[in-house]
């Protein structure tokens, strides 16, 4: 049985830029998640957030420092176990793809989960453009939660969203958590929200010892 506070997500002195000439947007930024938790990192546009969650996710390379998946480095090739979802669902879908070869693309998501988050039969035929930014990140939330997936890592995901949408989404993620034992990180602007819904709350300025910026994150 795995202890509570076994660190199950880490990032070591994690620094990253753009280029050698623009300035760092992290650094020096150490971070550990262990099991059982549900974190919620917050802070203020343009301290890298979105950033740090696509290196945490491995969609981006740190120039220095190292992201470890319970003490290994995380895989880069096959299914990670870490995933993510992003704040605009129509950037991480193929716009030349339909809906129900999209979800294919990951994993086939049984009925009963597609009902639960909210998916309609319908719109498996549908074109992502035909499919408002709610429904769409429907699919994104679908897309992630295959068996494989250990920890979540949520990007601002219900900002554009009205709020029966936001208290949909969050309850069928929490549920989903909950039920298979899995890590959820919550990247967001919103105190309130990461009280609601983590048990740890975590301020990137704080962690972040590098020259801060007001570059789009």
């Amino acid at each position: 049985m795995q202890n509570k506070n076994t660190v199950i997500l880490e990032a070591k002195n994690i620094s990253f830029r753009y280029d050698n000439k623009s300035p760092w947007i992290l650094e020096n930024v150490n971070f550990k998640v262990t099991s059982k938790e549900r974190v919620a990192l917050v802070g203020p546009s343009g301290f890298g957030k979105s950033t740090f969650a696509k290196i945490l996710a491995g969609y981006e390379q740190p120039q220095n420092g190292e992201i470890l998946w319970r003490g290994k480095s995380l895989p880069k090739t096959g299914y990670c176990p870490v995933q993510m979802i992003g704040q605009h669902p129509e950037k991480a879908v193929n716009p030349r793809w339909k809906m129900d070869k999209i979800l294919r693309e990951c994993w086939e998501p049984e009925e009963e989960l597609l009902q639960k988050i909210g998916i309609e039969k319908e719109w498996l035929k549908r074109w992502p453009v035909e499919l408002s930014g709610g429904e769409l990140q429907r699919f994104c939330i679908a897309r992630v939660l295959g068996p494989q997936t250990k920890f979540l890592i949520c990007d601002e995901i219900s900002t554009m969203l009205d709020v029966i949408t936001q208290a949909q989404i969050w309850q069928v993620i929490l549920e989903e958590a909950k039920r298979r034992d899995m890590g959820l990180l919550v990247i967001t602007h919103n105190l309130a929200l990461g009280k609601r819904i983590c048990n740890r709350i975590v301020e990137l300025p704080e962690i972040n010892h590098g020259t801060r910026t007001n570059s789009s994150e």
